[in-house]
């Protein structure tokens, strides 16, 4: 049974601020819905940590949103946490919990020339959650491998007014521009990538590139469509709120630039590493 006139809280989480790429689309298909957009900017990148540390570090900062907030479904914006932590989250929490994950399917369905690149964080590249979805869907193609860590830093500094350096750009992933085939399709496989999809369409003009962010939102909606009657909201929340669990000047400059994402509350969070 749908719960009517009762507008449910969306969770989005990352690493850092790259997640606002999934928010975003979730957010501009449904508005009118209460958000927490929250970010471990304290431990960011994820790129370079451990499993163990990321399941306990994940689990607790859910753990904590969620004793403060009610949440209806809760979205891991972060591939690297996704393809790690998913199994523990959803064993221990009891509202949905949506990944993301890198879009390798939809990616062999548009190639011409049966050579997709996935761009990732290595430990994306690394897991066998990542193997597996290659093995069965990218079986007829050529699939490239990059995993650079780097590219989430860039675009992290891009969304605080930081300007990409092409040249460093171009430097990071001259092993594709090099090769004899450049992927027609490369998969942006961290939430950070889309924002420096402008750049990388520079250093690739003949290249598609291809994110999650348009199949999370519709999978939120169909999960939430489920208990909600989300056709009879029609009230847009004016306090959306931003979580971080370090506060710095870069949150502080970042918090004002949010509004425009229509995040307009902000609070920092203490969590305690194992």
């Amino acid at each position: 049974m749908k719960i009517k006139n009762t507008t449910p809280t969306v969770l989005v989480f990352d690493s850092g601020i790259g997640g606002l790429s999934v928010y975003n689309e979730i957010y501009k298909q449904m508005p009118n819905l209460h958000y927490i957009y929250a970010f471990d900017n304290e431990m960011f990148p994820y790129g370079d940590k451990s499993s163990e540390f990321l399941i306990d570090r994940v689990n607790s900062i859910i753990e904590h949103i969620s004793n403060n907030y009610l949440i209806d479904i809760a979205v891991i914006a972060c591939n690297t946490a996704s393809t790690i932590c998913l199994p523990s989250l959803r064993s221990k929490f009891s509202f949905p919990i949506v990944g993301v994950v890198p879009a390798i399917k939809p990616a062999c369905q548009i190639t011409q020339n049966k050579c997709i690149g996935l761009l990732a964080t290595k430990a994306t590249i690394e897991r066998a959650y990542t193997t597996n979805l290659i093995q069965e869907f990218a079986t007829d193609c050529t699939v490239k491998l990059l995993g650079l860590s780097e590219l989430a830093i860039i675009a992290e500094n891009k969304l605080q007014g930081i300007g990409v350096d092409i040249n460093q750009l171009q430097t990071l992933l001259a092993p594709w521009l090099s090769g004899p085939v450049i992927p027609d399709t490369i998969v942006l496989g961290c939430t950070h990538y889309p924002f420096i999809k402008e750049e990388l369409e520079i250093l690739f003009p003949n290249t598609t590139f291809i994110d999650s962010g348009n199949a999370i939102a519709a999978r939120v909606y169909n999960l939430l469509n489920e208990q909600f009657d989300l056709d009879t909201i029609n009230t847009q929340s004016n306090e959306n709120i931003v979580i971080s669990t370090n506060y710095n000047k870069h949150v502080e400059k970042l918090a004002d630039n949010l509004v425009k994402y229509n995040l307009n509350k902000y609070q920092s969070i203490n969590i305690l590493c194992a």
